[in-house]
């Protein structure tokens, strides 16, 4: 979850790394640091965010260099715990993002040998077993210590006297950017957007050793080629542009991120494998849970094909029967536990498709189809865009089971999206604002449209909120209600309206606040609720991705009004990339 960069080149390597970091910072933000290698290993490195500070002060010299922005796991957010860690001589640095699962062992066998920790963290380790390896040769060192790990890292070393990094990587994301004479590291491609087109994606297992105008890439010890790819994003795509927040730019980008999804084919690969299947398992984490929740109604009430959907961090220890395809669905493609489930269901033999909107990440390379979505780079921690891709994505999928009955509705629907950019929810958001506790509820569909509305409004504003199946009110959570506690509902046409509406008369009983989402022209519905926000009249498919707009909104927007830092939620970070 933490982000790492390196550089090697012809450049300063103090001001690439800075902007990198703040490039990465979405992965985390409790701490940052870097190191280069000068007429010795400089480093500096500071608790809080490399964007708050002047980080462009720092005076570190050198044209080699390693950079880290941390998401804690081993020990409290601080300036000793940050990374990079050096070895006892301080002539060996490193970054590294992942969780080494045996450092408590590993800790104390070095203790034993006589080497003094610094830091809480399992990552020191590694610089003290590089240490005891190291005699001139830094990739031999590397390749020696990497046996000795158990866990998960993407790890970037570098050692004074040497113009070199050594890059390695199992279960944690680093991508290569091959410039002109120069090669940079990173977790994700966004760091090397502004500098190369040219990445290459580093397999698990492999140990790259980077000078300025080569570099060669290992797997068990031989020498491999990765192929290099071109990226189809620009720098521009992570400037806020105007916009108070990343999450507000992404939100007005949605109309885009889904026309781009809707209107990409399918591949014939995809397209067999989606129309042979007899039924479908999704697994997600997050946000992205809520998008398979969301296509599970819809595939069977629309198409009557059978969709289970499991929880990413539960299926590894609680796998169930697995029959037909299997759709791992992952923003990032980095999510360890989606990954781990990929792996598992490829094990049993079953059909596997990713979902995600990262080119090149593990899911692709883990699964035996790709569904590549288009929303660009994400740089807010609460998914918006690539919420509003995967569900694009996933309607392709229904569309084609129903064999393109929706295909006028879903080319046309990023126009509905677009109307309801305009909606004015401040009568919402004065409500929610003053509040301590929220219910999102809905029925069928908007069942799960309310489970990450209340998300959405819990990690970014910090007010308490949950999603419920509205008719699930009256078995327990009823008791929570008060004047105090308002109620988002959704409410549209169709076979759940009058039990809908009679659930929020219930609500009104009891005194609760009820603000309601409904179909544009609904006088019934707002006359027995608070306050009501309309939605385009539209079809079902439509009403999921307008309601979810109009939630993101309300979330972000009283957000504001409690003055909380929306792109960067306290304790969060944007890839979830250890268990």
């Amino acid at each position: 979850m933490c982000g790492i960069v390196g550089y090697i080149g012809r450049r300063d390597a103090t001001p690439v790394l800075i902007q990198g970091l703040k490039r990465l910072e979405y992965r985390g933000y409790d701490s940052f640091g870097i190191a280069t290698v000068g007429s010795a290993i400089e480093v500096y490195k500071k608790m809080g965010r490399i964007s708050d500070g002047d980080a462009g002060v720092i005076g570190l010299h050198g044209c080699t260099g390693i950079g880290h922005t941390r998401w804690a796991t081993h020990g409290e957010p601080n300036d000793i715990n940050a990374h990079p860690h050096t070895d006892c001589s301080g002539r060996i640095a490193l970054v590294h993002n992942g969780v080494i699962e045996n450092y408590g062992e590993l800790k104390r066998q070095l203790q034993g040998r006589g080497h003094t920790f610094r830091s809480e963290t399992d990552t020191e380790v590694i610089a003290h077993l590089l240490e005891e390896h190291y005699d001139g040769d830094l990739l031999a060192a590397v390749n020696a210590t990497l046996p000795l790990l158990k866990g998960s890292y993407a790890i970037l070393a570098i050692a004074e006297d040497t113009q070199q990094i050594v890059a390695a990587r199992d279960a944690s994301p680093l991508v290569l950017g091959v410039g002109d004479a120069e090669i940079f590291a990173a977790s994700d491609m966004t760091p090397l957007l502004e500098y190369t087109e040219r990445v290459i994606f580093l397999e698990d297992g492999d140990v790259a050793d980077l000078t300025p105008d080569r570099f060669a890439i290992y797997h068990g010890g031989l020498k491999v080629e990765r192929p290099v790819e071109l990226i189809n994003w620009c720098v521009e795509d992570t400037r806020r542009g105007g916009f108070a927040h990343y999450m507000l730019k992404e939100i007005y980008e949605q109309p885009q991120s889904f026309y781009e999804t809707i209107r990409a084919s399918l591949n014939d690969h995809v397209r067999q494998m989606v129309m042979e299947t007899g039924e479908i398992t999704l697994v997600a984490c997050g946000t992205s849970y809520h998008t398979a929740l969301i296509f599970k109604y819809l595939a069977e009430s629309l198409c009557s094909i059978p969709v289970r959907v499991e929880m990413g961090s539960e299926f590894k220890y609680f796998t169930p029967p697995l029959r037909g395809l299997v759709i791992a669905v992952s923003q990032s493609g980095e999510t360890a536990d989606t990954i781990a489930a990929l792996k598992m269901a490829k094990a049993r033999n079953c059909p596997t498709l990713a979902i995600t909107n990262m080119q090149g990440s593990t899911v692709t390379r883990v699964a035996d189809e790709t569904l590549l979505m288009r929303a660009g780079p994400e740089i807010g921690v609460a998914a918006t865009k690539s919420y509003m891709a995967q569900l694009a994505a996933l309607m392709q999928i229904v569309n084609l089971r129903c064999e393109g009955t929706f295909d006028d509705i879903l080319s046309h629907a990023h126009l509905a999206i677009g109307d309801i950019l305009l909606q004015d929810v401040h009568e919402a958001v004065t409500l929610c604002s003053k509040a301590e506790h929220v219910f999102f509820v809905g029925r069928g569909a908007f069942y799960p449209v309310s489970m990450e509305g209340a998300l959405k409004m819990k990690e970014i504003s910090y007010v308490h909120a949950e999603g419920y199946a509205a008719g699930e009110l009256k078995h327990g959570p009823f008791a929570l209600l008060t004047a105090e506690t308002p109620v988002v509902a959704i409410c549209t046409p169709g076979p759940t309206y009058g039990v809908m509406a009679s659930n929020i008369k219930e609500m009104k009983a009891r005194k609760a606040p009820v603000i309601a989402l409904g179909v544009a022209g609904d006088t019934e519905l707002a006359e027995i609720v608070d306050i009501f926000i309309p939605i385009p009249n539209t079809h079902l498919l439509v009403q999921v991705l307008t309601a979810s707009v109009a939630l993101q909104l309300l979330a972000y927007h009283t957000a504001c009004a409690l003055q909380r830092d929306v792109d960067k939620p306290r304790n969060l970070a944007k890839s979830v990339t250890v268990e």
